[in-house]
């Protein structure tokens, strides 16, 4: 049986990382001196429009699955209150096999990509104009998901976005972990040479995974987005510093522009 998580079991058990929320914790010299953003794509920066759930429904039918049993309904439950981590760490919590966990996540992938590839995704209204100020400010802009590299490029080559920013990471390109550890906001770090230290780097993304990750990692400014799976209290709850309505408004936040 998987148990569905909630925002107080991400809090409790995860307590030594997580900051005290407070809407005014980013001051504006910090805000300033951010050299490099993370961003995570799928209700970020992409809107799905639910796609993670429909490619859920295929792979949970690979498996036997049956849909509208208490069994579907509890795995979609942990899939949806673990969006943000890779999805082949979510597969192997609810089949536990490896095998089982593996045909899980091909299925998933070739399902959501299928979607990509029938014009089921647009990027956030906005989301490409931020990207672009941020970097005329001088900040280098990564792209980050919890999906396997064919998805990744998939969704990039639907929204044309290959050459948007310098670097994309999904979790294989960071050891494999994925979110909530920080290891592809410190890839990210590495690669790219940005900051010069973490403290310069800014994370943002739509999940509490996203938000852990930002806080394990150390970054400067770690901020969440409500056009996509967590609500207010969740990102808050794991570590969000600062709110925002979605990704277009992360450059004034940046700039200190309230």
């Amino acid at each position: 049986m998987v148990t569905e998580l909630t925002s107080n079991d991400i809090r409790d058990s995860t307590a030594d990382d997580i900051r005290e929320p407070a809407p005014n914790v980013i001051r504006e010299s910090v805000a300033n001196d951010i050299r490099l953003v993370v961003l995570d794509m799928a209700g970020t920066t992409v809107a799905d429009g639910g796609l993670v759930e429909q490619a859920f429904a295929a792979a949970a039918g690979e498996l036997g699955v049956e849909p509208g049993s208490v069994d579907h309904a509890e795995k979609l439950a942990y899939v949806r209150a673990t969006m943000g981590e890779s999805k082949i760490s979510v597969f192997r919590q609810l089949f536990g096999a490896e095998d089982l966990a593996r045909r899980a996540n091909s299925a998933f992938e070739r399902a959501y990509g299928e979607l990509v590839d029938g014009g089921r995704i647009a990027p956030i209204a906005g989301a490409r104009e931020a990207v672009e100020e941020l970097a005329e400010a001088g900040r280098t802009v990564v792209l980050t998901t919890g999906f396997a590299r064919v998805t990744q490029d998939a969704i990039l080559d639907a929204l044309g976005w290959r050459e948007l920013v310098p670097l994309t990471l999904c979790p294989a390109d960071a050891g494999g972990r994925g979110r909530p550890y920080p290891d592809m906001v410190l890839e990210a770090f590495l690669r790219t040479r940005a900051a010069e230290g973490v403290r310069q780097v800014a994370v943002v993304g739509d999940t509490s995974y996203d938000m852990l990750s930002g806080v394990r990692a150390g970054a400067g400014v770690v901020a969440g987005v409500l056009t996509g799976a967590h609500g207010d209290a969740a990102l808050r709850a794991a570590g969000a510093m600062r709110v925002l309505g979605s990704v277009a408004e992360l450059p004034a936040l940046l700039k200190g522009v309230e």
